[in-house]
């Protein structure tokens, strides 16, 4: 970060965090996304709920994209993941409602 790069990859950054640093990682990414453009690359949808777009794949081919809402409303596959890892509109990164996901 010391270099101010014009764009951030980061690769599965949450994967091995519990709900509480998923959460404190989640606050510095919307930090540093104010400095940089920041691409993040999750399993997780709770890494990426709060992304400005949300790029969604499929068998190795872009299935939908969009903001997490808005896969909500429009994408069965988001729902579907989005259900499977227990996410919901409005919940905190990390978490259902504050509690702890398992993967």
């Amino acid at each position: 970060m010391l270099a101010r790069p014009a764009l951030l990859l980061l690769d599965e950054p949450t994967s091995h965090l519990d709900a509480i640093n998923e959460s404190a990682l989640t606050s510095v990414m919307k930090d540093v996304a104010q400095e940089c453009a920041l691409l993040v690359i999750a399993h997780r949808l709770s890494t990426v709920q709060h992304a400005d777009h949300i790029v969604l794949l499929h068998e190795g081919h872009t299935a939908d994209g969009g903001r997490h809402e808005e896969l909500l409303a429009g994408s069965p596959l988001y729902r579907e993941l989005a259900a499977s890892q227990m996410l919901r509109p409005g919940t905190p990164p990390g978490g259902v409602d504050g509690a702890r996901t398992s993967r």
